[in-house]
């Protein structure tokens, strides 16, 4: 994963203005749709289930996000999930305080079975959603990321896809490879749906640049430079969040590239 991969990916993005539908928590639909329209790509929250499969077959990229679950959203993600398989459209599971509730947790291991392009969550989650574990403490990881590197690992090789681990350093694997994020700053888990939000830009990520590992990689390292730079003119967590959107927008290729990637392959 080098400097030019990584550059490459945001440009990709910045030209190829993805669009990216968000099956995600009605906690942070703004929030994420602010993400996804500050790096370039164009957000949508198609959500009925009589409209989310037609939408999934033409959007760039699908968000699939348990955190605010019910049973008419529950059909929508698995109607959209289909209608994404179908087209060859790239999804991405963000499964939020799987592992702690019965409903979610069944509904993710449903889902993962379709083959996720990418599953992004904290160590509690993806342990729990590898069948490690019985989650975290609510949306927050009781474990750290290499707690749940061989679960994540294992997950990858099931799924044929990508697993990242959020945490103070990023853990992203195809079954294969590891690479490990760093940078970022601590006000990113005190920012309501900053974790959700990544994975509407990861999605946006493996759309623009067709490779999952990549996309995966460039939209963990976005967040951490965009973190690092709006903690450095932030007072606390509510000037950080806006600070982190327009820090976002204006993290370049050339950044992007210097990035604190290692990858362990």
């Amino acid at each position: 994963m080098d400097a030019t991969a990584l550059a490459s990916a945001r440009t990709a993005l910045t030209e190829g203005a993805p669009l990216v539908h968000c099956l995600t928590n009605t906690v942070v639909q703004t929030l994420t749709a602010n993400v996804l329209l500050a790096v370039g790509a164009a957000p949508a929250m198609v959500v009925a289930p009589e409209e989310a499969g037609d939408f999934a077959a033409i959007a760039s990229a699908l968000l699939v996000n348990v955190g605010t679950v019910h049973g008419q959203s529950a059909e929508a993600m698995r109607i959209a999930v289909r209608s994404a398989d179908a087209a060859g459209t790239p999804w991405v599971l963000d499964p939020v305080a799987v592992g702690g509730l019965r409903f979610r947790t069944d509904l993710a291991v449903e889902l993962t079975a379709s083959g996720p392009a990418v599953v992004r969550g904290n160590a509690s989650e993806v342990m729990a959603l590898a069948g490690i574990g019985s989650g975290g403490r609510g949306v927050d990881s009781t474990a750290t990321a290499d707690d749940a590197l061989e679960a994540a690992v294992a997950l990858a090789v099931r799924t044929g896809g990508v697993v990242a681990v959020s945490g103070p350093v990023d853990v992203v694997t195809d079954g294969a490879r590891v690479v490990r994020v760093g940078g970022g700053s601590p006000l990113l888990t005190r920012t309501t749906g900053a974790g959700c939000a990544l994975g509407a830009l990861t999605a946006a990520y493996v759309a623009a640049t067709g490779d999952r590992l990549t996309g995966a990689v460039a939209a963990h390292a976005h967040v951490a430079l965009a973190a690092e730079a709006a903690a450095a003119v932030s007072a606390g967590p509510g000037t950080f969040a806006a600070a982190w959107v327009d820090a976002l927008d204006a993290v370049t290729p050339e950044e992007l590239g210097r990035a604190d990637v290692r990858d362990e392959s």
